[in-house]
């Protein structure tokens, strides 16, 4: 099968190779999924399980990618819940090869039936950032109606995922960014916007819950923000600030069929909408597709089968 490979991390992106690799068999309760279409995240090839295994050991060459969309070819021994033929998309194990590839293993219980009225794109779009923004909103920032929620990064995958799932939960929704990204924050629904380059983000005020995908010192000026009782969640490691009176909680985002039918759900009836900057046509053009030379504007997206 066609794969892209990594092989030196100091090289990131740009050494990213097309090259032929042989198919992956099922484990035991793994599935063969045919991609059709792979979400990628640039940062993952600083991530550690990129490179090595559980056990610490090289696992080069690799494969990168975690988000797929696609259709179940086989089953391993003892599989249950999916079956040869259905439309599934899902989050694959970080240190397993991932979906830059014609084809991936991997566990059932990681994978989602994809409803036939939403796009194989459509479908790998929403894993990593669906399922962040829930698990920081609800699982760990216990985000209900009435409460307020400083998003960083409001016009990014993860978001501007955020920004609506917090909306429809009942929160007030103020977004952050660059100058340029006011109006798409704004379009999916933040309700205020802070300019981080030339707005004073203390003028913000007192929130509830502050969703940090940033880190440094934003991070330590929005830990100020939170009011007693509020929550600062993070995905880029552990908190380097804590708010006074309240908690701070880092997490890894984890494959959650339940919640991925949640967010699908929503897609289906148009309560929640994707964030895709561009969809490559082919996994020939993907290598040089994913070395942008401009700043990205949402999730890229590689339709692996036409």
């Amino acid at each position: 099968m066609k794969a892209i490979v990594v092989t030196d991390q100091a090289a990131g992106t740009a050494g990213m190779t097309l090259t032929e690799r042989p198919e992956p068999a099922p484990a035991i309760n793994d599935v063969v999924v045919q991609v059709h279409a792979s979400g990628f995240v640039p940062t993952e090839l600083a991530w550690p399980s990129t490179w090595t295994d559980r056990l610490d050991r090289d696992r080069t060459p690799s494969i990168p990618g975690h988000e797929l969309a696609g259709v179940v070819t086989a089953l391993g021994y003892g599989t249950t819940g999916l079956s040869v033929g259905q439309r599934v998309f899902g989050l694959t194990d970080w240190h397993r090869d991932g979906t830059l590839a014609e084809y991936a293993a991997v566990e059932a219980r990681n994978l989602a039936p994809l409803p036939g009225d939403v796009d194989f794109t459509v479908g790998a779009s929403l894993p990593i950032s669906g399922l962040t923004a829930w698990q920081g909103l609800f699982q760990h920032g216990h985000l209900h109606a009435g409460r307020s929620v400083l998003a960083h990064g409001a016009a990014g995958a993860v978001g501007t995922m955020v920004t609506q799932l917090a909306r429809e939960a009942g929160a007030y929704v103020i977004g952050t960014g660059r100058a340029a990204d006011r109006q798409k924050a704004l379009d999916f629904g933040a309700m205020e916007f802070v300019d981080l380059d030339n707005d004073t983000l203390d003028d913000v005020g007192e929130v509830d819950l502050v969703f940090d995908v940033i880190g440094g010192d934003i991070q330590k000026r929005s830990a100020r923000l939170i009011r007693a009782g509020g929550t600062l969640v993070t995905v880029v490691g552990l908190p380097e600030a804590r708010p006074a009176h309240g908690q701070a909680i880092d997490f890894v985002v984890e494959s959650d069929r339940a919640q991925l039918g949640e967010i699908v759900q929503r897609v289906r009836d148009g309560r929640l909408r994707t964030n895709i900057d561009n969809v490559v046509a082919t996994l020939d053009d993907a290598v040089a597709a994913l070395n942008p030379t401009e700043r990205r504007k949402g999730k890229p997206i590689i339709r692996v089968r036409p």
